[in-house]
């Protein structure tokens, strides 16, 4: 796709077009073609209208029921923010008043069509110029804001960002462009120092305007995080998707925080005021509770277990394993808890006699600080991944106090 078949299917009669498609379905695609091109449209923007259809289709998940409303790029439907992260960042940029924001690395614009949709002027760069292209067309609904194709380095901040209420979002790239991996996806980096533009460049930014944010990889370290600026790791559904670092009037609170997100629940944020500083570790098989909590893993990822402690009265399976152990029953919502039924120092010989004993047939795996293959494991405790006629069970394999164990648990 180039840039001339993204304005016609931005134009009335190219998104006329799109609406007129049926439902995304893999096995009338090649039909759907067939009768595009006996139509009278030409080749490419058929092979285009139908890209669109099946992401479109892929766009739900991210998007719900603006989805239709969009254009996308493969690689751009991937790394956008979904629509309620997008939001969030679009709130804190609301809230700061600020008049316009310069989007760095806009992608295809979901977090400026977030911004946008709240009042706020975005002023997009992609060095790709089809994506730019894209987003463009996904901002028409609001005349003001615009992307185009640039890099972010050739950004020039105004001499009083305050005083003109300018803010700065950058998306440094993470992924290497012409490399793949094993399923064909661009490969993603995970080091602070290999983003583009680089970490240099957004610090340097965030000196020239106060009010910057930048979305960086969950594995952001927490030594890396500026003095001063809040870092966010936010997850949806149990996966963490980013950290965002904020900077001047958009840190809220200053220090490392999570925020949890669940459809059709209220957001959840943690934060380090609400944290042990130095979680209390097990010292043995004794510290084994009643209860085993796992937290969100935007909780763990930003460090903050010691929320985790301080509710259950509980320790740490081992440190930095993120299990909680307690003899407290508490609801939390930012972790899971589990009742337990067993804990026995892991061997396969152990846990196979016991699976036995217990009639297990079907058994869940969750592990950490433990390295071993799921299949292999499986095949050595004779055992499936269903429960067929027998019981199912879930064992957490993980080291308690510096010591492999087994905790067989049931969900609360």
């Amino acid at each position: 796709m180039d840039v001339g078949i993204v304005r016609t299917l931005g134009s009335p009669g190219g998104q006329e077009l799109l609406r007129s498609l049926p439902t995304y379905d893999a096995d009338a695609a090649i039909a759907l073609g067939e009768r595009l091109r006996r139509e009278g449209h030409h080749p490419d923007l058929v092979a285009a209208l139908l890209t669109q259809q099946r992401l479109r289709d892929r766009a739900a998940a991210k998007f719900g029921e603006f989805a239709g409303d969009m254009l996308y790029t493969p690689d751009g439907l991937e790394q956008a923010s979904r629509l309620e992260v997008a939001a969030t960042h679009a709130g804190r940029f609301y809230n700061a008043s600020l008049a316009t924001v310069h989007d760095l690395g806009c992608g295809i614009g979901s977090d400026a069509v977030a911004m946008s949709a709240l009042g706020v002027t975005v002023q997009g760069v992609d060095i790709d110029p089809v994506t730019a292209a894209v987003a463009d067309i996904n901002l028409r609904p609001w005349p003001d804001s615009r992307a185009r194709e640039g890099m972010a380095e050739e950004f020039e901040p105004p001499r009083d960002p305050l005083r003109s209420r300018v803010g700065v979002w950058l998306d440094p790239a993470r992924r290497i462009p012409g490399r793949t991996g094993r399923h064909g996806r661009i490969k993603r980096v995970f080091r602070l120092d290999e983003i583009r533009p680089s970490w240099e460049y957004v610090l340097q930014v965030a000196t020239a305007v106060p009010a910057t944010g930048a979305k960086l990889s969950p594995s952001m370290p927490h030594d890396a995080v500026p003095l001063g600026t809040e870092a966010q790791w936010t997850s949806f559904g149990g996966e963490v998707l980013e950290c965002a670092v904020w900077w001047g009037p958009l840190a809220q609170r200053p220090g490392r925080s999570a925020r949890i997100l669940h459809p059709g629940r209220a957001p959840v944020e943690v934060d380090e005021d609400s944290a042990e500083p130095d979680p209390p570790v097990a010292e043995g098989p004794s510290s084994i509770g009643a209860w085993l909590y796992e937290p969100d893993r935007a909780v763990t990822q930003a460090g903050l277990l010691g929320a985790v402690t301080a509710r259950t009265l509980g320790v740490e399976a081992d440190r930095g394993l993120g299990y909680v152990l307690s003899e407290a029953e508490v609801e939390i919502p930012f972790a899971r808890r589990y009742a337990v039924r067993e804990a026995m120092p892991f061997t396969v010989r152990t846990l196979r006699s016991w699976l036995a004993q217990h009639g297990v047939t079907g058994l869940t795996i969750k592990k950490r600080g433990v390295r071993l293959d799921d299949d292999e494991l499986r095949r050595q405790l004779r055992i499936g991944r269903k429960a067929g006629d027998g019981a199912q069970a879930t064992v957490v394999l993980t080291r308690v106090a510096g010591r492999q164990t087994a905790i067989v648990v049931e969900p609360a």
